[in-house]
């Protein structure tokens, strides 16, 4: 069996460390932890490795964010993964800064990545985490914020929160999705 763990963002030097790229984000920072490299393949950027008998596929879309579900759904047929064994890790303008919340299904939200995922695959029924980038904006600069840098206050808390997202990934590997939301939903 498969699992998928799909990390949204935008590619390109200009998006790195974004709200709107955090996914790419704790995919890196997992990686890292596991010394893996990630390669160019089709739609994405992939690394894999193995964990309780599972081959686990992260996957970063070069799609940019509205095209995401194409990398998804390319990346489920290669993997022969089920819907139920991916997770998709993206951003939150909903949520306060810092929080997690992992759910097995749900809507998009409004956001476009999680949109066309839903559209490509056909189904609501994906696991993902949404990780909280808060909404402290003014009116009209949605797109500034969300494609900004974290301020001060929030880069002093970031690795800590992008760790504890890591720990969350691994255990959704591990342990499924039951023990992964009652442990780290915040």
């Amino acid at each position: 069996m498969s699992i998928l763990l799909v990390g949204l963002g935008n590619i390109g030097e200009k998006y790195q460390g974004t709200r709107h790229n955090i996914g790419f984000s704790v995919l890196d920072a997992l990686a890292e932890k596991k010394g893996l490299r990630f390669e160019s393949g089709r739609l994405a950027n992939v690394a894999k490795f193995q964990a309780s008998g599972h081959t686990v596929y992260l996957v970063k879309p070069t799609t940019f964010m509205n095209l995401s579900g194409d990398a998804v759904s390319h990346w489920m047929k290669v993997a022969s993964a089920d819907v139920s064994d991916i997770l998709v890790i993206t951003d939150d303008l909903s949520l306060p800064f810092g929080k997690i919340r992992i759910r097995p299904k749900g809507s998009s939200g409004g956001h476009n990545g999680l949109s066309d995922i839903e559209v490509k695959i056909k189904s609501q029924e994906y696991p993902r985490m949404r990780m909280g980038i808060g909404s402290n904006f003014h009116k009209g600069k949605q797109v500034d914020y969300v494609l900004g840098q974290f301020n001060q206050d929030e880069s002093v808390q970031l690795s800590d929160w992008i760790d504890k997202a890591v720990e969350a990934c691994l255990c959704f590997c591990s342990r499924g999705m039951q023990v992964t939301m009652n442990q780290f939903n915040s």
